[in-house]
């Protein structure tokens, strides 16, 4: 895949939904929602302000959690994306 984000932009793929509660029960597919955590695929090259680059906190592999409705979505060869800004990430996943 060849797409670069521009300025503060980050590339993320969403991490597949929990199939069952930490109770052990099993969740149905029409009862889960999307989930707000995801990987970092590509990320731009930073925000400049006042003519000084500001660089990216995230870092292309990084698991990063995001607000539910952040970000565009996008689907690329068959697989869904997020195009968002640094600002829409809450938290980076250690």
């Amino acid at each position: 895949m060849n797409l670069k984000p521009l300025s503060d932009r980050v590339l993320v793929k969403r991490l597949e939904a929990e199939e069952k509660t930490a109770g052990g029960l099993y969740i149905p597919d029409t009862a889960k929602e999307k989930p707000s955590r995801g990987e970092v695929v590509a990320v731009g090259p930073g925000k400049v302000e006042n003519g000084n680059a500001i660089a990216m906190t995230v870092a292309v592999g990084n698991r990063v959690l995001f607000n539910k409705y952040a970000g565009s979505e996008i689907k690329i060869d068959g697989v869904d994306y997020l195009v968002m800004r640094e600002d829409d990430i809450l938290a980076i996943i250690a």
